[in-house]
């Protein structure tokens, strides 16, 4: 049995590649064009496994497909080779946020963690939206409060534009010589993060934010 490593962002990238040369084949473009769709396609796909296995490799490379059928059977042979997101038991999740002794906790028996690059959900009553992600091997959950923007707008996640909500977090950023020091940032964040986690092809923004959140040192 193949060892599950693709991740939800990735398998999100392959499938909008997938799309791309799919949309090639239906415009009826030279071949020599939807070669070269499908040669950079490929290249993409393998550059986010520079240390792919070579039955992995083989089972991300498309460059022998040619009919939506194929592409279609390639896709779902990786959906059985997608990573989860790991289940957090909810104990580890009120370590996360220990001051919110009423903490409401999702239910993350219905979620399905197979199509998950971030786990959040909001709390209406405390006006907060809780982020957990998993950052270099550890589980790490900040909280925001959040306010629905009145207008579409793009999320800073996941690019998709739709609803999004203005979230803000206080960062534990400090200054040994101010201790009332304080810094907070935000960002525009799809207020349904299960159609955020469909659309997010990259983590690296996502990455930052929560770095910048936990007051680590980050490299752009």
């Amino acid at each position: 049995m193949t060892e599950k490593f693709i991740k939800n962002a990735d398998f999100n990238f392959i499938q909008n590649q997938v799309a791309l040369i799919k949309d090639s084949y239906k415009k009826n473009v030279a071949p020599n064009v939807i070669q070269a769709v499908k040669d950079l396609a490929n290249a993409k796909i393998i550059e986010l496994y520079p240390n792919a296995t070579n039955e992995q490799q083989k089972m991300l490379d498309l460059s022998a497909y040619k009919t939506d059928q194929e592409y279609d059977k390639y896709m779902r042979r990786l959906q059985d080779s997608r990573l989860p997101l790991p289940k957090i038991p909810e104990a580890q999740l009120k370590k996360m946020f220990p001051k919110n002794k009423k903490l409401k906790l999702p239910d993350l028996d219905k979620m399905n963690l197979d199509q998950m690059s971030y786990l959040s959900w909001v709390d209406i009553s405390t006006n907060k939206k809780f982020i957990v992600f998993e950052l270099e091997e550890k589980m790490v959950g900040i909280e925001c409060k959040y306010t629905i923007l009145p207008k579409d707008n793009i999320c800073s996640f996941c690019n998709r534009f739709g609803q999004v909500a203005y979230i803000s977090t206080v960062t534990k950023a400090k200054k040994a010589k101010n201790p009332d020091y304080y810094k907070a940032i935000g960002n525009y964040m799809c207020f349904d993060s299960e159609e955020c986690n469909k659309k997010i092809t990259n983590v690296d923004y996502l990455t930052i934010f929560l770095k910048e959140s936990l007051g680590e040192k980050t490299v752009l």
